[in-house]
Parts: structure tokens; C-alpha cells; sequence
């Protein structure tokens, strides 16, 4: 499960990156269509960029985010659980800086600076996977003699 855990965590900084490449193709070609005499309106369709963005944005981070989560509570993984959380948290604020972006688009640069800690804490994560595993829950230990 360590390396499921491992696994997931890095998909997640992947999918940041691919986050980040996506986004710069869809305004880029939205910028060449304006060029090329497009008119972009409330009308128009969302490019490929752009779409790849809502979708990997939406549905793919957030499913790898629970599924980390989940897999934390197996995994055995030093402050595993945590570094879930934490990852589980910046995604959900992630999307609410998205939608909050589309009434205030300031917001929009607190949603770029929140990707760099979202990549950074899965990062770290997928990095305490690597270590060695967390020592397992203790039992109580059985009276000894000394104790009798």
C-alpha cells in the first residue's frame, strides 16, 4: 500500500504540471483564434486547453485526492494520513479559488499560487512514502513480573 500511496501522491504533482500546460495551451490557442479574427464571447467554447483544465481540474485531482486519502489510513506511511489531508485541503480550496475566480478574477492568481503548494505538499508526500514505514500500533504490553 506504501507504494499505491507513493503512486498517487505523485500523480497528483503530475496532474498539477499537466494542470499548468494545459491552462498555457488553451489561452495561447484562444489568443491565436482572436488573431485569426475569433471572437470569444459567454458564447464560446471552451478549447482543448481549456476543457483538459476543467476536467483534470474537477474530476481526475480531486478522485486521485480521496483516493489518497483513503489508501493513507493503509498505507502505513509516517504522517501519511496527514500529508492526505493536507493534500485533500489545497484541492478543495483549489476549486473554490477556481469558482471564485469566475465572479473575481483577481482570485484567479491566488488560484496559480495555491497549485505551486498543491504540488509542493504532494510532492512531499510521495517523498514520505519512500521512507520507512511507520511502526505499527502497539498493543498493551502484558504485566511483566517486576510489575506484579
Amino acid at each position: 500500500m506504501r507504494s499505491v500511496y507513493r503512486a498517487l501522491a505523485g500523480l497528483i504533482a503530475i496532474g498539477v504540471v499537466v494542470q499548468a500546460m494545459s491552462v498555457a495551451l488553451g489561452w495561447f490557442t484562444a489568443l491565436k483564434d482572436m488573431d485569426d479574427g475569433a471572437v470569444i464571447d459567454k458564447n464560446t467554447d471552451f478549447n482543448f486547453g481549456q476543457g483538459l483544465h476543467g476536467i483534470v481540474g474537477m474530476m481526475v485531482i480531486p478522485a486521485l485526492a480521496l483516493l489518497l486519502l483513503i489508501v493513507s489510513f493503509f498505507a502505513r506511511v509516517e504522517g501519511g494520513i496527514k500529508w492526505a489531508l493536507y493534500v485533500l485541503g489545497l484541492v478543495v480550496l483549489q476549486i473554490a479559488l477556481a469558482f471564485g475566480a469566475w465572479g473575481l478574477p483577481a482570485i484567479g492568481a491566488l488560484h496559480g499560487l495555491n497549485a505551486f503548494a498543491l504540488l509542493a505538499v504532494a510532492s512531499m508526500a510521495a517523498r514520505k512514502a519512500a521512507g520507512p514505514p511507520a511502526a505499527p500500533a502497539e498493543s498493551p504490553a502484558a504485566p511483566t513480573e517486576a510489575a506484579r
